[in-house]
C-alpha cells in the first residue's frame, strides 16, 4: 500500500491516507488448464475428408495457384447430374466448414449456391477460368448488379472442356481422342 504525505498546514494532515488497491495476482486461466480441442478436432476431420489434401491446397492462401474470388469454378456434386459452374464471390475459410459461394446462371435467372468444400456431396471442384487481375475485394457483392453481371459462364466452361480434351494423349494415328463430355 502506498501513502501519501499531506502539507502540514492541511487539516488531516495528522494521519495518512490510503491511494491505492490492492492487486492481486490473476487466478490461472481456463485455457491454460483446458486447451482448446477445435484445432485438433478439424485437422483430424480434414485429414479424413482430404486425405490427398488437394482441396486444402485449392483454397489455401499462401499458394499461389490457388482459387481466389472472381475465378470461375466448375462443382461436381454427387446427388446432381450436372456440374455447377459460376464466378467464386466469395470463399469462407473456417477449417472443416470452408466454403466457396459460386454465382451462376440456371435459365437465365442469377442463381448463387454455397458449397461446402471438405462435404461428402461434393465430388470435385475444378477452376475453369482465372481473373486476369486481382480482386480488390474479398468478397464481390457488387457482382450482383446487372452492370458487373458476368452471366452465363457456359462459353468459358466449353472452352475450358475443349482445352483440355486438346491436351488429352492422341488416339490410333496421330488424332485426337475421342472427347468425353
Amino acid at each position: 500500500m502506498f501513502q501519501v504525505a499531506i502539507p502540514a498546514r492541511h487539516p488531516t494532515a495528522a494521519k495518512p491516507i490510503r491511494t491505492a488497491f490492492a492487486v492481486y495476482a490473476a487466478p490461472p486461466s481456463a485455457a491454460a488448464r483446458y486447451p482448446n480441442p477445435l484445432p485438433r478436432t478439424d485437422a483430424q476431420q480434414i485429414g479424413r475428408m482430404d486425405p490427398s489434401g488437394a482441396r486444402t491446397r485449392l483454397f489455401d492462401r499462401t499458394q499461389p495457384d490457388s482459387a481466389k474470388a472472381g475465378d470461375v469454378l466448375m462443382v461436381t456434386t454427387r446427388r446432381a447430374a450436372e456440374p455447377f459452374s459460376g464466378v467464386c464471390l466469395s470463399i469462407r475459410r473456417r477449417g472443416i466448414d470452408t466454403a466457396v459461394l459460386l454465382r451462376g446462371q440456371l435459365g437465365r435467372v442469377g442463381v448463387e449456391m454455397w458449397f461446402k468444400v471438405y462435404s461428402r456431396n461434393v465430388a470435385g471442384i475444378e477452376i475453369i477460368w482465372r481473373r486476369p487481375k486481382r480482386a480488390r475485394r474479398a468478397r464481390l457483392t457488387y457482382m450482383r448488379k446487372p452492370k458487373h453481371d458476368m452471366g452465363s459462364v457456359d462459353h468459358l466452361v466449353q472452352a475450358w472442356r475443349r482445352d483440355r480434351n486438346v491436351l488429352k494423349t492422341k488416339g490410333k494415328k496421330g488424332h485426337p481422342a475421342k472427347a468425353r463430355t
